[in-house]
């Protein structure tokens, strides 16, 4: 074959530093905005954002030349700076060391993208650490109760 063909769509979540309120609501629009930029400059398709103060979910595709793992650093290490030299007013910015990462097939595309842009709402009811615990049972990954949330 003399041609690469992939689709790797990817639901990424990580949270702040300690999970800790940086991202306040005048904020998140423009992160979610520059982290769209980022995709852009970085060959990186951005096709959803969003979140709340201590997190952010991407629904994302991998381009067949980069890893998982420098796709995300990618994302966290310039948006992180951005925050740190522009936006935040005291304190610093910081994601924490960690992500989790998601398959999504393309039947399942819209239906993440809803569940991305309804994140204010979701988490009327439900915390960040029990958001991210359903997600990692929901897509069979096996994790360690003492060490999942850092």
């Amino acid at each position: 074959m003399g041609h690469t063909y992939t689709t790797i769509r990817l639901h990424v979540v990580f949270s702040t530093q300690g999970r800790k309120a940086l991202i306040t609501l005048d904020t998140q629009t423009r992160l979610w905005e520059y982290i769209g930029g980022l995709g852009k400059n970085h060959d990186i398709p951005i096709h959803e954002i969003g979140g709340i103060e201590n997190h952010v979910h991407i629904l994302m595709s991998v381009p067949p030349t980069i890893t998982v793992s420098k796709t995300i650093q990618t994302l966290k290490a310039y948006s992180s700076k951005w925050m740190n030299e522009g936006v935040m007013k005291t304190g610093r910015f910081a994601w924490q060391e960690g992500y989790a990462a998601f398959s999504v097939s393309q039947s399942n595309v819209e239906k993440v993208a809803e569940y991305i842009r309804g994140q204010a709402e979701h988490h009327k009811k439900h915390t960040f650490e029990d958001e991210l615990k359903s997600l990692l049972v929901r897509n069979g990954v096996s994790f360690d109760e003492r060490y999942v949330l850092g």
